[in-house]
């Protein structure tokens, strides 16, 4: 199923219900093409990264098996300076993504 990015913002992410962020962007490879994963602004107001495999999209949310998959952005910070958001490229105009996080509506030429 393909989705506009611009959907997934503010997406709670929950576990067994139980909700522990919300979505306030999407980190993705320009050149690949591909979501990397996802900025969650949790319940105690820490920006987490979600890496994209380990989220299961449904309509309403994203589902996660553990809180513990919930990266602090120091030891990730690998992601955050080698990704670009969507904010960054389009806002959220334009872009699609898959479920397979594969991205469309990207312009690749780095800025």
């Amino acid at each position: 199923m393909t989705r506009p990015a611009g959907e997934l913002l503010s997406l709670p992410v929950r576990i067994r219900g139980i909700e522990l962020g919300r979505i306030v962007d999407v980190l993705v490879d320009r050149r690949a093409r591909r979501a990397l994963g996802f900025d969650v602004l949790c319940g105690d107001r820490v920006h987490r990264f979600l890496p994209f495999p380990l989220g299961e999209l449904n309509g309403a949310s994203v589902e996660v098996d553990s809180p513990l998959l919930l990266l602090d952005f120091g030891p990730a910070a690998f992601y955050r300076e080698q990704a670009s958001s969507i904010r960054e490229l389009n806002g959220d105009s334009g872009i699609l993504l898959e479920e397979d996080g594969t991205i469309q509506g990207i312009d690749p030429r780095p800025r």
